[in-house]
């Protein structure tokens, strides 16, 4: 495990169509090109040996520390050393249709700044092409290094030192004095030289759009004087640069394969469109009040979804070009982080049959029309379509939320999403007058409600359960509340509450997915996004207090730069699986906004209607 580096020790740039994780050192250890979904140029973090970096690093001892310029994906990495220090700023320009004066549309800009003294440094270069399966060709040029690869694929590094070319690898030893600056520019599929002074322009460019994307939202301007303020913005920030500029699709997480525990084989591929997590963001989108972009997104999986005439058809998820095939398969050459195996590509689960989604789906909908928008008339059939085939399957089983792959059950989150559906479903088309078989809607909704209390709550435990008629716990039943079903003040709303504080909660506030067997080896760590939903049932049901100080709990596992994984290790604090995650900090603000309004500090932007439906 030696030479690998936390997940809090990364920050993530990014352009809009791919990113790249940047560690504390100063290195570029995870860049997929063209796109997040793209074979990867450097994977480090995924074999420290093979992966490939591309590395700016102090030569000796030193400390370091990270943080973004204020409200923008630029980020900066501060060096002290023995003899001086210095400032490592890394971005990527955000290519916009019609912007003449954008230079490339995939690019890294690095500017190292000597602030005080002298330092010493190294630069590292080291592409390993197609997830490191296939070496690349490095040839010095002028002012640079020129990689390419058999595939058509070519990188240019244009570099202010002289760089020697060692077989796949470039690197060169520098000095640089209280004053000075270099940069150093890497270039996809374009070769063109930048002076300092266009290099000056496309920083300023970059901290501009970021800056005015992320203060144009009308919960940030409610939000100006909360301590939560900062967290928000960071995490819509997350998003937007998760989400597709130029087709509209939201990717759970840009990497692939890092694990739930660390030697672990529960090692996955979230470099897709999942309808359930692209729903949560665009319904978060809409809350930070990005309202165009929330539209264009959800758009492209409702879009996706109106391919199938027959919605059996819709996958959970999609690639983030609209691709069906996801195949997954294991790149046995990489080591994994930390020792963690096997490394994936693909997801084999988009096959699966999760129920949930159609609720997710709707739910998404309905928000839409909440925040001013006309659903279309041809959407209007399409919401029909779903809600009739939900009457048809939601008494079946199905592989459910987690995707556990130990067979198809009763899941009580599937059945509350079908209701959801439903609810929705019917909701929307009362609004729109509508003709549609409302009152058949009407009775299959009450059926799954029943089905939900008779079946899926469990006395003995006092709680609502994973599946029917079993004991384990699922953090999902914190939902329940919050999607409508029952009152936050149901008794088997409060119980199943306390016990999962009880029984699936951590002391450090710490939530788990679940406590039975799901066909899957190995452990897992504790969700954040289900620590999220702890913190949003306590507020929905008065107790303000507790949820306030579990949010402050958990947003101590973020890193420096405020992101967050998938999970936390609960025995080290360490954040665990893919980076960053969008459910994470989905989770950070809607909890934001029901702490707000529990406390009535939000008055403008998203009721609390709205907050509550997610």
């Amino acid at each position: 495990m030696a030479n690998y580096k936390e997940l809090e020790r990364y920050g993530i740039i990014g352009n809009l169509e791919t990113c790249a994780l940047v560690a504390d050192d100063g290195s570029i250890d995870w860049l997929c090109l063209p796109h997040i979904e793209s074979p990867s140029v450097f994977a480090s973090i995924l074999d420290n040996q093979k992966g490939g970096r591309f590395a700016i690093t102090p030569v000796g001892k030193y400390t370091s520390r990270q943080n973004y310029i204020r409200d923008t994906n630029v980020l900066s990495t501060f060096f002290d050393t023995e003899a001086g220090s210095a400032e490592l700023t890394d971005f990527m320009p955000v290519h916009r249709g019609g912007d003449e004066n954008h230079s490339e549309r995939h690019a890294i800009y690095r500017r190292l700044r000597c602030n005080n003294g002298a330092a010493e440094f190294e630069v590292v270069f080291s592409p390993h092409f197609n997830y490191a399966r296939e070496a690349g060709t490095l040839a010095l040029a002028e002012n640079g290094i020129d990689a390419a690869w058999p595939h058509n694929m070519w990188l240019f590094l244009q570099s202010q030192v002289p760089l020697s070319v060692d077989h796949h690898s470039a690197s060169s030893r520098f000095s640089v004095k209280r004053g000075e600056q270099l940069w150093f520019v890497l270039q996809y599929g374009k070769k063109e030289l930048q002076s300092n002074e266009r290099c000056a322009e496309e920083l300023k460019r970059t901290e501009r759009f970021w800056s005015e994307w992320a203060n144009k939202g009308t919960l940030n301007a409610a939000l100006r004087d909360s301590r939560w303020r900062d967290l928000v913005v960071r995490s819509g920030l997350v998003l937007k640069l998760l989400a597709h500029e130029d087709g509209g699709a939201i990717c759970a997480a840009p990497t692939t394969s890092l694990p739930e525990s660390i030697g672990g084989g529960r090692n996955w591929d979230y470099r897709y469109n999942w309808i359930r997590d692209a729903s949560f963001t665009v319904q978060a989108l809409y809350h930070l009040g990005h309202h165009d972009e929330a539209r264009k997104h959800l758009r492209w999986f409702v879009d996706i979804c109106r391919r199938y005439p027959d919605p059996s058809k819709i996958q959970i998820m999609y690639g983030l070009h609209g691709q069906s095939d996801l195949s997954e398969s294991e790149l046995v050459h990489l080591d994994g982080y930390m020792g963690s195996r096997p490394v994936r590509i693909g997801n084999g689960a988009a096959k699966q049959r999760q129920l949930d989604i159609f609720g997710e789906l709707l739910n998404a909908i309905y928000e839409t029309e909440r925040y001013g928008d006309e659903i279309p008339e041809g959407e209007l059939e399409f919401i029909t379509k779903i809600v009739d085939y939900v009457c048809e399957v939601w008494d079946t089983p199905d592989s459910g939320i987690w995707e556990v792959r130990g067979g198809p059950r009763h899941f009580v989150y599937s059945k509350l999403m079908c209701w959801v559906a439903l609810d929705r479903g019917i909701k929307i088309v009362q609004r729109r007058q509508y003709r549609a078989p409302t009152e058949k809607w009407e009775t299959v909704r009450e059926q799954i409600k029943r089905a939900i209390l008779e079946k899926g709550y469990n006395a003995e435990i006092g709680s609502f359960v994973q599946s029917f008629g079993s004991a384990t716990l699922d953090a999902t039943s914190l939902l329940i509340p919050l999607r409508g079903l029952l009152p936050p003040d149901d008794p088997r709303v409060s119980k199943t509450i306390d016990v999962t504080m009880k029984k699936l909660t951590t002391p450090s506030g710490l939530v788990y997915r679940y406590n039975g067997e799901d066909g899957l080896a190995g452990k897992e760590g504790a969700f954040l996004l289900c620590s999220f939903w702890l913190v949003n049932a306590l507020s929905l049901s008065g107790r303000i207090t507790d949820a306030e100080a579990l949010f402050d709990k958990l947003t101590g596992y973020a890193g420096k730069t405020g992101l967050f994984s998938e999970e936390v290790d609960p025995n080290t604090g360490k954040q665990l699986g893919n980076f960053p995650q969008a459910f994470s900090h989905v989770g950070i603000i809607n909890s934001v906004l029901y702490l707000s309004h529990s406390r009535g500090r939000l008055t403008t932007g998203p009721t609390p209607a709205g907050a509550m439906e997610q």
